[in-house]
This record gives structure tokens, sequence and C-alpha cells, in this order.
């Protein structure tokens, strides 16, 4: 492998980190346009196993921003990234697939304080985890994700504490 075919190959699975990141950043932030945004115009997510839908970035982001409404605060951590890129003898190819696992806390929707500041902080947590299958294409814009299947392997759901 060449000195520019390495330099290549790191800058893809950087931009590839970069995608898988503000896939996290928009479920939690609920910004379902940046969530379109990251899939190549035929791209399909599927959320069958954690209880949720198949389909189009589009009907999933609609789906989504639908369902989210119950859980206020978010902080979706995917860890363990392994990527395999598309290897045509020694040249990065157009095509990669990421496998990472997810923690992902939610508060569920509780009462708002007085005056409609921040909700209650005794509404209970959920939380899950699972592995991400994400499979991603070279696009003219850069690398998109064509397919992402999360496969849910626990969930959980606690009373809060009260801050002291």
């Amino acid at each position: 492998m060449t000195q520019r075919v390495a330099l290549a190959t790191v800058m893809d699975q950087l931009s590839i980190d970069a995608v898988i990141t503000g896939y996290a950043v928009a479920v939690d932030d609920g910004s379902w346009q940046d969530y379109r945004d990251l899939f190549t115009p035929d791209g399909r997510a599927d959320y069958r196993s954690a209880g949720g839908v198949e389909g189009s970035a589009a009907e999933v982001a609609h789906w989504l921003a639908e369902t989210m409404r119950l859980f206020p605060v978010r902080q979706h951590l995917i860890v363990n990234r392994r990527l395999d890129l598309q290897d045509l003898g020694g040249y990065p190819g157009d095509r990669a697939d990421v496998r990472a696992d997810y923690l992902n806390p939610m508060r569920l929707e509780g009462k708002q304080a007085a005056g409609g500041a921040a909700p209650d902080a005794t509404a209970p947590n959920f939380t899950s985890g699972g592995r991400y299958a994400f499979g991603l294409l070279r696009t003219d814009v850069g690398w998109r994700i064509r397919t992402v299947t999360v496969h849910e392997k626990w969930r959980s759901l606690s009373g809060s504490l009260a801050p002291s």
C-alpha cells in the first residue's frame, strides 16, 4: 500500500466515523432533516428489533420524530466501532460496513417544572443497549448510510432519584 493510498484510507475512516457520530447526534438532538441527510437517496433503516419500524430514511425519521417526543432527554453513545472498508486489491472501495455497540439512556417525559422550565428530574429513565449494523456508500457528497439495522440486546426502565 502506498503512502497516498494509506492516507486515503485513513481519510475514509475518519469520514465514516463522522457519519456515525452525526447519526447519534441527529437522533439525540431531534434533527430529523440532518438524520435524513446522512442517508443515500435509497437509504433504509430497520428498528424492528427495538419495537420500531423499517422503511426509508424519511419514513423512519417521521416515526422517530413522533416516538422521541416521549423522551425529552436523550444521550446516544455509539462505541466499539468495527469498520470494514471495501478492499479493491490494496485500494479502498466505495462501500463500507460498520458494526458498533450502542448504549442509549433516555429520560421519559415527566411533568414540567414551574414556568415550563426543565422536565421533572424524578421522571423514570429508559435505557437500552445493543448493536448497530451500518452499510455505507461513498457518494458524490461523501460517505452516506445506505442501511442501518438496530439489534437491541436489552432494555431497562428505572426510577430516577431527585437531585440533592
